[in-house]
């Protein structure tokens, strides 16, 4: 039998993701702990806030057990999720107001760069590259981050307006938007064939 979906729940919106995989019949497991993660197949890290989600994450002492984990188990990032998987941030201001990511996903993320939570917005991109799916996926943007640069092993598989709003490296997934916001279940059904595949 194989483990459950692992969702960090310390901060943000993991019940919607948990709703997701529920309704694909899957069962998922909250990881607040480091040795939480022995239970899980994988791992989802939710939007939220990325400064607390940095300071929870190093509180609790999961930044070590995450970074390792994820070198044989898939990941998956939403939002500020994606934040913390990315491997440095830019620094369009004096500081990064906390924010510490951990590294695994080579690519350069801008905080907030599609504006605030009143410029928040949703737009059709395109998914072909993950399931080759030819119609749209409403991608929800609320104070999205921005891909502002990736590493040569890491693949762009949806954009928006030219720009990269989905990466993948290996078995880590990284988006700027919230799939589990919508009732369109594909990016949560390609990432489970990504774990079951593993």
């Amino acid at each position: 039998m194989c483990k459950p979906i692992g969702l960090l729940t310390l901060q943000g919106d993991y019940q919607k993701h948990q709703q997701a995989f529920a309704d694909l019949g899957r069962e998922t497991f909250g990881v607040r702990r480091p040795g939480e993660l022995e239970s899980v197949s994988c791992l989802v890290i939710p939007g939220g806030e990325s400064t607390t989600l940095t300071r929870l994450v190093d509180r609790v002492g999961l930044r070590e057990p995450v970074r390792e984990f994820a070198c044989d188990h898939p990941v998956l990032g939403t939002c500020a999720g994606l934040i913390m998987l990315a491997n440095r941030l830019e620094d369009e201001r004096k500081g990064h107001f906390g924010v510490e990511p951990l590294g695994l996903l080579d690519c350069t993320v801008l905080r907030n760069g599609y504006g605030r939570q009143i410029d928040s917005f949703t737009a059709p991109v395109g998914l072909e590259s993950l399931d080759g799916s030819h119609e749209p996926f409403p991608a929800v943007f609320i104070r999205a981050p921005r891909i502002t640069r990736t590493g040569p092993e890491v693949e762009i598989i949806a954009e928006y307006e030219g720009e990269p709003v989905a990466v993948r490296r290996g078995t880590l997934l990284g988006l700027t938007f919230h799939p589990e916001l919508t009732n369109d279940l594909r990016i949560h059904k390609a990432f489970l064939e990504m774990v079951d595949r593993v």
